[in-house]
């Protein structure tokens, strides 16, 4: 399967990729998740944003965050695949493309991240380690895993 990537500043983009990306992460985080939260953290302003394309149509996403915004260290958030490509592979090339397009903008630095605990196997087999802290987010058990390339 073939993807488009695309990586921009949130005052790059498009008002039409920026509805794709809020619609796309309330499909998956306010609707499947059954999760009612505040998306909108002002955080967004100061990332980047990463796109995955399948066709033109956005099935995939991460929001690459700068050091000291969500965490100390550079991180990575919102991770979410569409319903029609899970189980494809596009969660890990979205992941592994998030990984080095950190180290591209940030450098190589430790990545940390706040991942859904049920999901702590597909992490570490990217290379994230456990932190051993563990909290609720929005209802949901949430673990910090970080990814150190030192």
């Amino acid at each position: 399967m073939e993807y488009q990537t695309v990586v921009k500043t949130f005052r790059d983009l498009s008002p039409d990729e920026l509805y794709k990306i809020l619609r796309l992460r309330n499909e998956v985080f306010v609707v499947e998740q059954q999760c009612s939260y505040q998306d909108a953290d002002n955080k967004d302003q100061h990332c980047n944003h990463l796109m995955l394309l399948k066709n033109g149509i956005l099935v995939a996403y991460a929001r690459l965050v700068p050091a000291g915004l969500s965490f100390s260290e550079v991180s990575i958030g919102r991770v979410l695949t569409a319903s029609e490509v899970r189980g494809t592979g596009a969660g890990k090339i979205l992941m592994q493309l998030a990984i080095e397009k950190c180290h591209e903008l940030f450098g190589e630095v430790a990545i940390r991240i706040g991942a859904q605990t049920y999901a702590k196997d597909f992490y570490a087999a990217l290379g994230f380690k456990e932190t051993g802290i563990t909290y609720l987010e929005d209802d949901i058990p949430h673990m910090e895993m970080v990814i150190d390339p030192n």
